[in-house]
């Protein structure tokens, strides 16, 4: 008998996203401060490879056990993580004493659309 619970996925729709798409109009302060934030927690190599291990992990999560093989010490994979939940990218969840990671349906869906309708003008 498991005591697993499968958690409920937001629809792209539902995402609330961090600001319109970059052909429609100018961000206004606010809206680049946020969007910034989040691009600038991505522009590390280590903090890139870290989100795309959770991101791309089976479920939809990852135990910060199965993600620290990126070349740094585990403090620093530590780091990396927090700047990445600081930006708003992930989510944790301690379960044990291992915490497992996950990236946001909402963020994904709301950076997507910032970039994908900017490319396809």
């Amino acid at each position: 008998m498991s005591n697993v619970t499968a958690l409920p996925l937001l629809e792209p729709a539902e995402a609330a996203p961090c600001c319109p798409p970059l052909t429609e109009r100018p961000l206004n302060a606010e809206e680049a401060e946020r969007t910034a934030k989040m691009f600038k927690a991505l522009g590390d190599p280590v903090r890139l490879r870290l989100f795309s291990a959770v991101a791309s992990h089976e479920g939809g999560e990852a135990c910060v056990c199965d993600i620290s093989d990126v070349g740094v010490s585990q403090p620093t994979v530590s780091h990396h993580l927090k700047k990445l939940k600081e930006a708003g990218l992930l989510s944790s969840e301690r379960r044990g004493t291992w915490v497992y990671y996950r990236v946001e349906p909402a963020v994904l869906a709301a950076m997507g659309a910032l970039l994908t309708k900017a490319a396809a003008s």
